[in-house]
Formats: structure tokens, sequence, C-alpha cells
């Protein structure tokens, strides 16, 4: 197998992924726009040190991120170049794991997404399997055994260099705040290899559901079983549980895990509201469950801060990552409307941004005149006393900093985009 991880187009495929897909740099500071040149440099020396069994494993940068509960999750960020290797590991992997995997498996998979998940979730749930057995996995990338994943592995591709290059990463300690910590379980999230060890594992899972005629879904670690009953979902609920940690020794959060009904079950950040309408009693549709609106804006808010140094181009830049990620996750839910609100805000925040980057007294007088205000009109508000954030929403910057002016920055509707990927 190590001669197909170490292919030159498969090497090379895994490098333009890894450079196509961006993110920060490791404990090495490389970044990947520095990938490129070190590996055309580099390669035949990285080939022979792997093939030799030389290779170190570099640590990793231990980077936290906010949650939506106000809490953080730790990622870890391998360098560029372990990212490249592990690309190329996974690439090869995926064709000898992909074929076996089961149907009800939705994360990190070829042709597989997050809408076919909530879409199958909800024709479970209208066909009157409305009894759903909640499972959440307490810190599941924090608990897997390394032992576990690499016996399956073995089991599948027979290659001692494959496997102790895997065995490396997986022990390769992490960096934080500046101290190294040990590893001796759990995958790191921010890894090209993390979702495809955890459905390796996981799919023993799906196998064991399978067997029993269970209606499952499951999305890397977040997955849920549906019943008739609720005395049926309890049963089976019970019996995953004693499955998980005699099994695969995983721990369940107790806390987050139960029976739940349409109403107050939650799957990928989507939500089951009643139907109305005749003929459609005990139907439900989906919608957009408020925390996920609040992170969309917790991540705007973000990078609209005015005290980071951007510009305009980079902050609009910044902001379509954001809203065209999250809109291609929810686009299932009616949300137009809603969006147009934080549309509406996200413009603002924007003209924030602009008056307080012109700063001086001046400047602002000079830029308002530029925009087709009035001398007086604009000395005037050039020297106000309004907060920045009201002057945002105030006639004057709305007139004037348009819809129009701003999409000559390359600025572009959030609901325009949304109509754009329903269509």
């Amino acid at each position: 197998m190590i001669a197909s991880v170490l292919h030159p187009r498969n090497l090379t495929q895994a490098r333009e992924k890894v450079i196509s897909n961006g993110g920060s740099s490791g404990i090495d500071k490389m970044s990947v726009k520095e990938l490129r040149s070190y590996d055309q440099k580099h390669r035949k020396a990285l080939i022979r040190s792997i093939q030799e069994g030389k290779y170190v494993a570099s640590s990793i940068r231990g980077v936290e991120i906010p949650k939506g509960n106000g809490k953080t999750r730790m990622l870890g960020v391998p360098t560029v170049i372990d990212r490249m290797l592990q690309q190329a590991v996974s690439q090869v992997l995926t064709n000898y794991f992909e074929p076996t995997f089961e149907e009800s498996s939705y994360g990190f998979r070829p042709n597989k997404n997050l809408q076919q998940a909530v879409l199958k979730s909800q024709a479970y749930i209208n066909e009157g399997y409305q009894n759903i057995a909640d499972i959440d996995l307490k810190t599941f990338f924090d608990e897997v055994a390394h032992y576990q994943v690499l016996q399956l592995i073995y089991n599948k591709v027979k290659c001692q260099t494959t496997l102790k290059l895997i065995r490396k990463w997986l022990r390769a300690p992490i960096a934080i705040n500046g101290r190294l910590h040990k590893r001796r379980k759990g995958i790191p999230q921010g890894s090209p290899l993390s979702p495809l060890l955890a459905n390796i594992l996981l799919d023993q899972l799906d196998k064991h559901l399978k067997g029993k005629g269970a209606k499952y879904i499951r999305y890397a670690d977040d997955f849920s079983i549906y019943c008739k009953t609720q005395a049926e979902a309890r049963k089976i609920g019970n019996e995953v549980y004693q499955y998980l940690r005699d099994k695969l020794k995983l721990p369940i959060n107790r806390a987050k895990s139960g029976i739940r009904r349409p109403i107050n079950f939650k799957i990928l950040g989507h939500g089951f509201v009643s139907k109305y309408k005749k003929g459609e009693k005990g139907k439900y549709q989906v919608v957009v469950k408020k925390e996920s609106w609040d992170t969309l804006k917790r991540k705007l808010k973000y990078a609209t801060k005015k005290t980071h140094p951007r510009s305009l181009s980079e902050r609009i830049e910044a902001i379509k990552l954001i809203y065209q990620g999250w809109i291609n996750n929810f686009r299932l839910g009616n949300i137009q409307g809603k969006l147009k609100k934080v549309e509406e805000w996200l413009r603002n925040r924007l003209r924030y941004c602009i008056w307080h980057d012109w700063k001086k007294l001046e400047r602002k007088r000079k830029n308002l005149i530029r925009l087709g205000v009035d001398q007086g009109m604009a000395y005037a508000w050039s020297r106000t006393r309004m907060g920045g954030w009201a002057v945002a929403q105030s006639p004057i910057l709305r007139t004037t900093i348009t819809i129009e002016r701003l999409k000559k920055r390359r600025y572009e509707s959030m609901v325009e985009y949304y109509h754009r990927v329903k269509s």
C-alpha cells in the first residue's frame, strides 16, 4: 500500500488538496503557500525517510475554537507537510474502506452530505418513527483508542510501513500554550486523516445496528436511532450504550443523550416542526435551530470586528467564506426571511467598519462629499458626537454606502446566494 501512498500522482493530488483547503500553519510556521515549492525540492528525501522508517511526525499545534454553548473545542493543527502526507494516506485508505461503509453513514464520504442525513431523518420521522434514541458521544475524538483503529486498518491493509506512519501521527504530542502534552488516545480534530479514522472505527457501530435491523443515521460521531415506540427506543438506546462502552471503549454523555420526540430533537443544527396543512397531520418539516443562527452571527461579527486591521476587500472575502459554507449546510430550511434580517445587520456592520477606518474628521468629511453628500451636511456628520454604530444605521451612511456601492467591492447578497444554491 505504501507504494500507492507515495506514488507521485497521489502525492501531488494530496498536496494540491491541502493547498486548496487552506488553513493555518503548524508549529513550524510553514504556510500552505510554501508547500508546493517545499515539496518540489524535498520530495525525494521525504519519500526516502518514510521508506526507511526514519520519518518523524511533527508535534501538533493546539488551537481552541469557540463552540455555540460558550465552551471551546481543541483543534489539533498538524504541519502542512504532515497534512499533505496524511491526505495522501487518506486518499488510498478511502479506496479500501469506502466500499464497505454502510449506507446510513453520511459524514465525510464521497457523494454523501449533511443534507442527505437531515432529509433521511425527516423521512423516518414522517414514516412514523417518532421516538428517537439521541446518543451523544462524550468528547469522541479525544477518547478513541489507538490500538482499535490500527487493528481495523491492519485487518484490511497488511502494510507495516503505513501503519507505523499512522501510529506516529496518532502519538505525536500536542503543543498547548507553549507546552507539549503526550497523547496516548484520541485523534486530533483538524487532521485530514481524522474523519476517515472516525468512520473506520464507528463503522463497527453501523454494522452492529444494521445487524439488528435498526433505522439509524450517523454523521461522523453524531448518530440517532428511529423507533416506533418509546419502549423500543429505550431498549436499543441502552443496548447501544453497552456496546459503545464494552466493545469500542467510548463513553456516552448521558446528560445530552435521551429519548426525543421530533419537536425537541435536533440533528446537525436542524430541527423539526409540525406541518399544519390539511391531510398532513403527524408530518414534520425541517427548520434551522436558533443555535445555528447564533453561530452564523457570531462568525460574521468576528469577521467585521472594527478593531481587526483588515481592508474592506479582505473583510468581504472572509464574510463570503462564512456565509457560503453556512447557507450550503442549512439551505434545506426556509431561511430567506431571517437571512434578509441578518444581512441588513451585516451591512450595517460593514458600514461601521468603513466609518471607523476613515478615522480622522477631515477624512470623513471628504469621503462623504465624494459619496455625494453636500458640503454642509458632510461637515456636520464628520463632527457628530453619535457613536459609530449609530452612524452606521443612520440615513447618512445607508443612503451613501449602498448595496450597489458595496457590490462594486465584490460584496454579494446572502439572499441572492441562497436563491442561487436553491435553484
